[in-house]
């Protein structure tokens, strides 16, 4: 059972050592889970609120795919697009925006912040703040509901954010009398490694004391460092190694035997300067295959390109239909096929649609196809084919084959298809077990539809 976790990445400045410690690593390393699939967004939309420097924010989108690609995230494992690609995300912000209580929005800590600042200074409660930041907490929302993502890492300041997400979902569900959405929680990071700067403070680029993770080679990097602000003990005297923004950012990088010589190395006296060149030479060994990797991509932005378009082909392949099941939830219908449609009651109204399979091509170069409902649900997602007549005719077998001829089971939250005795499908995890039996019911209805139309 896989669980989908969502990962936003603003495309604001440039990563350095902080970025790549705090939140790269970890993250790549955990979309290598086999119980994970991983969805990496670069959230162009979202910098639009903290820079009108259209060059910059060009540039960052550039550098911060770079780098995660450098650092390992593998396209062909997870989803990784931009938000600016997905056209699905502003038509859903607009959806919750007309279900999200301007109350709820009045207490968003970054708005409220901002109104206390200007409070404090004698300001009008709202100068200099645009309706961007207001509505942040619903675009977030839109970027996790789209996907029906079950987990959101994020820090203790963004879980308001993720509550509103919540809200909402819960809200269009209930207002809908259907389970549209996915209600996420988050996933707290507790345990985030934060790297000092330059100054001893946290590294940050609000604070200008950050250490470049590729940005100007290896000569930036040490030079960098070399400006590291150290005590005045000289060399032979004895080190405060554990209070030593050298020491933290060396363990950050080494092994528990390379640290521990390290630090012994400071307590007997090592100089500040060799300290310096010992870190420069230990980061500089993680770094230099990254940097390498990372200047070949950025050297030809167009394979950066090709690898954005793709994720975005994945990720609308959900989005899509995810957004036209939410239009006709709304009304927002053809008149074609909505002028004969008789008005709608407390009970529920059957569609004249039928179930259908659509297929696509993973970015891997193998064929898979999902079903889809009647109304539009997703139903099932098939596994991976090599040979796209294969994906074929199993959608075919499924047609004709009926419950019948199927095998339809529970696996933990989620519905399995089977044929002679090998899953061949299987739907997302549910929430709980009455969703998972509807989920049942609605596969069985419509694979009879569909054996039915045949």
């Amino acid at each position: 059972m896989q669980t989908r976790v969502l990962t936003g990445i603003t495309t604001t400045g440039t990563p350095h050592l902080g970025n790549y410690v705090g939140a790269i690593r970890p993250a790549v390393q955990a979309s290598r889970r086999d119980d994970v699939d991983a969805f990496y967004f670069m959230a162009d939309y979202h910098a639009l609120i903290k820079s009108g420097d259209a060059d910059r924010i060009e540039r960052s989108r550039l550098e911060i795919a770079a780098t995660w690609l450098a650092a390992g995230l593998d396209p062909q494992r997870v989803t990784f697009y931009r938000q600016s690609d997905i056209a699905e995300i502003p038509e859903l912000t607009w959806f919750l925006t007309c279900i999200a209580a301007k109350g709820m929005l009045n207490r968003a800590h970054a708005y409220k912040a901002a109104v206390d600042r200007n409070t404090e200074t004698g300001e009008d409660a709202d100068a200099g703040i645009n309706a961007g930041l207001y509505m942040y907490p619903v675009l977030m929302a839109a970027d996790i509901l789209a996907f029906d993502a079950h987990k959101v890492p994020v820090g203790r300041d963004q879980i308001q954010h993720i509550e509103m997400a919540r809200d909402l979902g819960q809200r269009f569900n209930h207002i809908h009398g259907r389970e549209f959405f996915v209600l996420p929680e988050a996933l707290i990071e507790e345990q985030v490694a934060t790297l000092p700067g330059l100054d001893g403070r946290k590294m940050s680029k609000s604070y200008d004391n950050t250490i470049p993770l590729f940005a100007g080679g290896k000569k930036q990097l040490r030079e960098t460092i070399m400006r590291i602000v150290t005590d005045s003990r000289l060399p032979g005297e004895p080190k405060d190694a554990d209070n030593s923004a050298l020491f933290t950012i060396f363990r950050a990088f080494a092994g528990e035997n390379e640290a521990t010589a390290f630090r012994q190395s400071l307590l007997d006296g090592m100089g500040w300067g060799d300290a310096k060149q010992a870190l420069y030479e230990r980061v500089e060994q993680d770094v230099a295959p990254m940097r390498e990797r990372y200047e070949a991509l950025i050297a030809d932005p167009s394979d950066i390109e090709r690898i954005l378009q793709e994720g975005a082909i994945k990720a609308r392949a959900i989005a899509t239909p995810k957004i036209a099941a939410l239009r006709d939830a709304l009304g927002l219908r053809s008149a074609s096929s909505s002028s004969k449609k008789p008005a709608p009651t407390k009970t529920a109204v059957k569609s004249s649609k039928a179930p259908r399979f659509a297929s696509f091509r993973d970015a891997d170069g193998s064929f898979r196809f999902r079903l889809f409902s009647a109304d539009g649900d997703e139903l099932l997602l098939s596994v991976p084919f090599s040979d796209p007549k294969a994906a074929g005719a199993l959608q075919k077998r499924i047609k004709t084959a009926g419950t019948d001829g199927v095998a339809l089971q529970i696996d933990a939250l989620r519905v399995v298809l089977e044929l002679d005795g090998e899953p061949v499908a299987s739907s997302t995890d549910y929430r709980d077990e009455p969703t998972c039996d509807d989920a049942l019911a609605q596969l069985r209805q419509a694979i009879d539809q569909l054996a039915a139309g045949e």
